[in-house]
């Protein structure tokens, strides 16, 4: 299994918007709004690489509302 932390920034007054269309996403464990730079913060997982990849290029930044995103790829140190 691969996870992903994807740190989103939104439109003003978008996060609740965001946070709850991405709940219902394949691959979304968790959906957290934060303060900070970011608005909303998503742990993500699946089979392989490619897969996370197609869900966050597909999915994730699809998602009206969103303005950027950044992924953290979760490595095993």
């Amino acid at each position: 299994m691969v996870q992903a932390y994807i740190l989103i920034q939104t439109e003003v007054g978008r996060a609740r918007d965001v946070a709850a269309t991405i709940t219902d996403i394949a691959g979304v464990v968790r959906v957290d709004a934060v303060t900070g730079p970011y608005d909303v913060v998503v742990l993500t997982e699946a089979h392989t690489v490619d897969e996370l990849g197609n869900m966050i290029v597909s999915k994730v930044q699809l998602v009206p509302g969103i303005t950027r995103t950044l992924t953290c790829s979760v490595v095993r140190l």
